[in-house]
């Protein structure tokens, strides 16, 4: 199993249309809003020499523990979560939220993909989790962002949030994702658990 460079991510993309919209350079600054003689600093996305830098979408999912109840991951319920939109999220102190990817996605059958976070939120105390994403994996991917710190922490939609790594396998799966129709195939909102 070998990382699939820059030259070969393009070369997918082309193929396959693997991610969307794709960027085929690390953005690191852009014009302001108001003001598009000057430049604003972001946190990078974009294609990297061995990778792709994903961006959030400015919907997110923020957990509460209000309603004081156990988690149970088979019996996750909806209003564990306060639903937001908007520009930026603030994730409450020892909390997370969930997040969802600009990009979507077609994953080849011959590849797997992980993710890891950002060093720019690692160094804030923040931790991206993304679980592997599977040969014949199509849609939107959903990111869960957890402050293990004990004051609250931003985090910006438009900008970079994880980086994820393109594995080629050996050979094309057996059975794909698609073919045993994943639970989340074809995700285009912020879902939280499907048990």
């Amino acid at each position: 199993m070998s990382i699939l460079s820059d030259i070969e991510i393009k070369r997918s993309v082309k193929e396959n249309n693997m991610i969307k919209p794709f960027i085929q350079h690390q953005v690191k600054v852009r014009p302001k809003k108001d003001n598009h003689t000057e430049v604003e600093k972001i946190v990078s996305f974009g294609l990297s020499s061995g990778g792709y830098d994903v961006r959030l979408d400015n919907q997110f999912k923020i957990f509460t523990n209000v309603n004081n109840s156990l988690l149970d991951p088979l019996a996750m319920k909806n209003d564990y979560y306060v639903d937001h939109i908007g520009d930026t999220c603030i994730i409450p102190p020892n909390s997370y939220i969930l997040g969802l990817t600009i990009e979507e996605f077609d994953i080849p059958r011959d590849v797997l993909v992980v993710a890891v976070g950002k060093s720019t939120y690692a160094r804030l105390g923040l931790s991206v989790n993304v679980t592997p994403i599977e040969p014949g994996f199509k849609g939107k991917v959903v990111i869960e962002i957890a402050n293990q710190t004990p004051i609250p922490a931003v985090v910006h939609a438009n900008m970079g949030i994880a980086q994820f790594l393109f594995l080629q396998m050996s050979s094309e799966c057996e059975v794909s994702y698609n073919d045993r129709n994943g639970k989340y195939q074809n995700q285009q909102c912020l879902q939280t658990a499907i048990v």
